[in-house]
């Protein structure tokens, strides 16, 4: 049994020799025992300064970590998508960092500049934007004469690449540039304009692909709009070097000056004929289309405009520079191409006037062809001097005019009506040299069709303000313009016309459109500047007071004021309405009143106040007011201003600054030096002192009454010019303000530098009335006297005294008046010869100070006593005895 169990345990320690490995699904098997492990581990090397990236630190990168100079450098890569690539990096990289375009922007035109003759199509465009949306804006401080010099050299060789699609790209370059720079077309006018014949030569490409062609007219009638047309323009091109600044690197790419007007001129004559031509192949193309498309309209637009322009900037160039074409060519060559150019259009441009189509119109069509022969109608009134078509072409063209002024050609859509307007505006600068070449009875029918169309237009449109201007023009010639001759009834009857519609177009205007308004008063003003020379005008001018009535302020049946849109127009205007005043020969009295309720709208600007008053009075001055109805502005504008706000002391800033006491003070001086300026100052004072003392009577506040008295004190003299009847009634009156006065504006003895002053501005009038009138002052105190103790007077019942009412406060407000008498020299003397008005005063203090009749209280009673103590000091102080 033992040795059973010893062979079984050696059995189980003996091991296998073969381990056998169950498989089952899902579970990996171990790797094999002798298996190779190849995997490899490594350690980073750490070496300074190793990164590429740290040699751009601090550089400015693109969103690809490009440099400037590596997007530079790849913009001259063989590959296209590389160098367009490059492009875009710039771009991103300058709105980035547009500190570096300001750094090196003439470095990067250098080297940008060679892809403007790139052969692939899509690198160009990149360029083109990266110019138009980055590089221009960003330089438009910059010396742009020298910035255009580094291209234009390059934009002139791609004008002259065998790809067609080059040189055009070349031409949008350039009216990028003349966009950006206008002098820069003046610098190289004649390249120009020569290149752009050049492209327009061919035309086996536009009549193909019109597009194109779009683009090319576009950029040149950008540069014709520069070509000078007129003396002021002239003068501005010469006078202008838009080469200041340059640089001394890049003094070889910039011309020396400008090409002078008679090079351009000549140009142009070579590019007028090369547009006829494209404007004939293009006409023959439109007669073969059955509809009329948007490109070939767009084109034939393109080309008559360029006529227009170029035929303009030709004829004032052969007149007003002839004497230079003299001295470098010759005046036998000027008059023989001028006789060509005429010939050519004649045959070639007016001889297919009116243009109509040959198939049945569009409303859109109709429009279109509208604006073809108002174009050529323009072309043919630029060339009036100097081509003379037959009757029969007349005709077409002045009935053509006489119905586009009537608005019979256009359709009647909103769209046909928009056109019509637009493009009739070309038409209206040469109406009145026009009147002056045709026959009385084309003349009359024109005149005819252009008034209905000036009364017709909308008050507000582009049209009326063109229709003003012609008016202008044939009411108020200009030195070398077209005069219409005034003694032609018929001539002269249309003129009153337009006169007649100027007040109520301005009321109709309102304040809704301030320019439209200011063109009307710009003409009223010219209008009257002119009608002191010329007659007939002169009765219509004046008789256009009355109906601007409503423009300036009327009086409604219930004694409202409507203020018209003189109030609410800008300052400008305004003044030019003002201005015309001056030029009524007789200024009527409605309309001075109505002026007179303006300034006293309390909108006004005090500008505006002060330039009535100047400009009245300057009229006045020259004759033009009556001294009646000037006297009687000056009235009204003083007794009912309103001055806010009502209280006058204490002081307040916030009242200061909306208040408006100050603007009436300085009226009222303003008035006042110009009432003393009006004549004989006795007769003047007549004519004011009854209107002056009924005013007064309707109890005016102390400013306004303030302000009256100043007008007698000021015309007044010594001894006083005032009546017996006159200074019974200011005495009532003056007892009343002068107690209203001190008790207004009390004595404040913490801050007498700022009461006092205004307590004398309110009684120095007073002060000079009893100067000159001793029994004036002597009445005063009599009527104080009796204020002390009848205080239920109707002579001085509260509606006299409007705020002293109780009998503490007005004998308080006497006395105090006493005091301020006694502190002017002059008024002192007085006083002390009138001794027994004084004791009569204290008499009636003390009676009223012991009345029981009076009710009052202990507190009055106290009031009471210390004036009469106060008073009763003052009198012993001056030696007069106390009662």
């Amino acid at each position: 049994m033992t040795r059973s169990s010893a062979s079984s345990k050696k059995q189980q320690k003996r091991g296998v020799d073969f381990k056998k490995i169950k498989r089952k699904i899902g579970r990996k098997l171990p790797p094999p025992k002798n298996a190779t492990n190849t995997e490899i581990k490594s350690k980073a090397i750490i070496l300074p300064e190793q990164s590429v990236a740290s040699e751009k630190q601090g550089l400015a990168v693109n969103k690809k970590g490009l440099t400037l100079k590596e997007l530079l450098q790849q913009t001259s890569h063989h590959n296209p998508k590389v160098r367009r690539d490059a492009l875009i990096g710039i771009r991103d990289l300058f709105l980035k960092h547009p500190a570096e375009l300001t750094l090196h922007k003439y470095a990067v035109i250098e080297k940008l500049r060679e892809r403007i003759s790139d052969d692939d199509k899509m690198v160009r465009e990149t360029l083109y934007q990266l110019f138009k949306s980055v590089i221009f804006p960003s330089c438009k401080q910059d010396n742009q004469g020298l910035f255009t010099s580094l291209i234009m050299a390059y934009i002139f060789n791609a004008m002259t690449h065998l790809s067609i699609d080059i040189r055009l790209m070349a031409f949008k370059f350039l009216d990028l540039v003349v966009e950006n720079h206008s002098p820069s077309f003046l610098l190289y006018a004649e390249k120009i304009l020569q290149s752009y014949g050049d492209i327009l030569r061919k035309n086996q490409f536009y009549l193909h692909d019109k597009g194109k062609l779009k683009n090319v007219l576009a950029g040149l009638m950008r540069c014709l709009s520069l070509v000078p047309c007129n003396k002021r323009e002239v003068d501005s091109c010469e006078n202008n070097d838009a080469g200041q600044g340059m640089l001394h690197a890049f003094e070889p790419d910039m011309p020396v000056e400008s090409a002078g007007l008679p090079l351009i001129v000549e140009k142009l004559k070579d590019l007028v004929p090369i547009l006829v031509n494209c404007f004939q192949d293009f006409i023959s193309l439109v007669h073969t289309m059955p509809l009329l498309d948007v490109q070939s309209f767009d084109c034939l637009v393109g080309i008559l405009q360029s006529i227009d322009i170029a035929v303009r900037s030709f004829i004032y160039g052969t007149s007003k520079g002839k004497s230079e074409y003299e001295l470098s060519h010759g005046e036998s060559d000027v008059t023989v191409r001028d006789e060509a150019i005429s010939s050519l259009l004649m045959k070639k441009v007016l001889v297919v006037f009116p243009l109509s189509p040959a198939h049945q119109l569009s409303e859109k069509d109709v429009d279109r062809y509208f604006i073809f022969n108002v174009l050529i109608t323009g072309i043919l009134l630029q060339f009036s001097e100097w081509i003379c078509p037959p009757a029969d072409v007349l005709e077409k063209f002045l009935e053509f005019i006489e119905n586009a002024l009537l608005g019979k050609i256009c359709s009647g859509t909103r769209f046909g009506k928009a056109v019509w307007e637009k493009h009739l505006l070309s038409l209206l600068p040469f109406f009145p040299k026009l009147l002056l070449q045709v026959v009385s009875n084309w003349r009359s029918r024109l005149l005819q069709a252009f008034t209905k169309t000036f009364r017709d237009c909308h008050p507000e449109s582009s049209l009326k303000l063109a229709c003003l201007s012609t008016i202008e023009d044939m009411l108020i010639p200009k030195e070398d313009g077209p005069c219409l001759d005034a003694s032609d009834p018929e001539i002269l009857d249309h003129q009153i016309a337009w006169i007649r519609e100027l007040s109520p177009l301005l009321i109709l205007l309102g304040d809704k459109n301030p320019y439209c308004s200011q063109v009307v008063l710009r003409l009223q003003l010219r209008l009257g500047q002119c009608a002191l020379v010329n007659s007939s005008f002169a009765w219509e001018y004046e008789n256009m007071q009355y109906s601007l009535l409503e423009f300036y302020s009327t009086c409604r049946d219930d004694g409202d004021i409507y203020y018209g849109p003189f109030i609410r127009l800008p300052k400008d205007s305004q003044e030019l309405s003002l201005c015309s005043l001056y030029y009524f020969s007789n200024l009527d009295s409605p309309l001075l009143r109505s002026i007179a309720s303006c300034c006293l709208c309390p909108d006004l600007e005090p500008f505006i106040l002060f330039r009535i008053v100047e400009v009245l009075h300057s009229a006045y001055t020259a004759g033009h007011i009556k001294i009646t109805d000037h006297i009687s502005f000056f009235i009204t504008l003083l007794s009912r201003f309103k001055v806010f706000p009502e209280n006058i002391y204490p002081v307040i800033q916030s009242d200061t600054e909306i208040g408006n006491r100050g603007t009436y003070k300085s009226v009222t001086s303003v008035v006042c030096s110009n009432l003393s300026q009006m004549g004989d100052t006795s007769l003047v004072f007549q004519m004011v002192e009854k209107v002056i003392l009924g005013q007064m009577l309707l109890k005016p506040s102390l400013d306004n009454a303030c302000a009256m008295l100043r007008m007698l004190a000021i015309l007044d003299s010594k001894p006083t010019r005032l009546s017996e009847q006159s200074i019974n009634t200011l005495s009532n009156f003056l007892s009343g303000y002068l107690i209203d006065v001190v008790h207004c504006i009390p004595e404040d003895h913490d801050e007498p530098n700022v009461s006092i002053p205004i307590l004398r501005y309110y009684l120095l009038p007073c002060f000079f009335l009893f100067d000159r009138s001793h029994k004036l002052l002597d009445l005063v105190l009599r009527m104080m006297g009796s204020l002390i103790t009848e205080s239920s007077s109707l002579l001085f019942s509260p509606d006299y005294i409007r705020y002293a009412t109780d009998s503490s406060s007005r004998t308080n407000a006497i006395v105090s008046v006493i005091v301020l008498m006694h502190r002017d020299v002059k008024v002192h003397k007085i006083l002390s010869e009138l001794k027994a008005e004084t004791r009569n005063l204290l008499q009636k203090m003390l009676s009223l100070q012991s009345s029981e009749e009076i009710n009052m209280t202990i507190e009055e009673r106290h009031k009471i006593r210390r004036a009469f103590d106060k008073l009763k000091a003052l009198t012993s102080a001056n030696g007069l005895p106390a009662s």
